[in-house]
């Protein structure tokens, strides 16, 4: 029988794997990024803290914030399609943009930001599992800022057999895997950095601290999930219709009451009244 594993795909599994093994994460963004691994003079995680209350709260996001020698680099991993989310990932690399930025600093003193969004989902049209966002002059090729980077990795577009010599693949396949069958797919590619990352998810298989960790964050994803679909179907969605129509004060802050009670943050409450105006 199999050994029960876990996944990477859990953004506290994936924040902690990375965290604690300085190595594999040096590798993962050399990868994901596409820069030689000896080009990287030094990565520092500014994010490391894994709190109780971002593990177990609903809305909270366990996002991996770092500055990638003169670069600054956030991870962030999506299970679930949202309507808001090119939104909210332009929202948070504008805030790690015009983060370093103190009062009288030269804007020339921004720094180059790049946000890596791994989904499981499918996004974009593209049948590649790659999209990268870049800023240029409508119809040209010129690059109006090379600070500006957004990746998106579709996770369900990664096939299945590993390549040895595609880094990149390898890492969205160890983060796709779930299963032992696929961690030993990687395994037996015989690329050290991969075995390693693979011994390390077992261990924390064997944890039972992680998995304790891994049950809590899966129970308030799934709190998250339940809270949304409860508030939809207490007639939220119906509230916001009528409150377009008829445009009422008491309306709008009856609705934005019947929203804090069914768990939603200050952001979706906002980007939701955004959308009425």
């Amino acid at each position: 029988m199999g050994r029960n594993v876990i996944s990477a795909k859990l953004d506290v599994i994936f924040k902690t794997l990375f965290t604690q093994n300085q190595d594999l994460l040096y590798s993962f963004i050399s990868s994901m990024l596409d820069i030689p691994l000896e080009s990287i003079s030094e990565i520092t995680v500014t994010n490391p803290e894994l709190t109780p209350e971002t593990i177990s709260g609903k809305f909270s996001r366990l996002d991996l914030s770092m500055k990638v020698d003169d670069r600054l680099v956030n991870v962030e991993i999506q299970v679930k399609s949202e309507n808001d989310y090119c939104d909210r990932t332009l929202f948070y690399w504008a805030k790690l943009y015009t983060s370093e930025l103190k009062s009288g600093d030269d804007y020339s003193e921004l720094k180059k930001t790049i946000t890596i969004n791994i989904i499981n989902f499918n996004m974009f049209d593209s049948c590649d599992y790659h999209t990268e966002i870049a800023a240029v002059i409508k119809g040209t090729d010129k690059i109006f800022s090379d600070k500006f980077g957004i990746h998106f990795f579709e996770l369900k577009k990664v096939g299945k057999k590993p390549d040895p010599k595609n880094s990149r693949e390898l890492w969205l396949q160890f983060i796709k895997a779930d299963k032992e069958e696929d961690f030993e797919m990687i395994n037996q590619t015989n690329v050290p950095v991969m075995q390693k990352a693979v011994k390390v998810i077992y261990d924390m298989s064997e944890d039972t601290r992680i998995r304790e960790l891994a049950r809590m964050r899966e129970k308030a994803l799934h709190d998250e999930a339940t809270a949304l679909k409860s508030a939809r179907n207490e007639g939220i969605a119906e509230g916001i219709e009528k409150g377009k129509a008829e445009g009422r004060a008491e309306e709008r802050a009856r609705m934005i009451e019947s929203m804090k009670i069914y768990g939603m943050s200050e952001e979706q409450i906002k980007n939701i009244l955004h959308n009425m105006d």
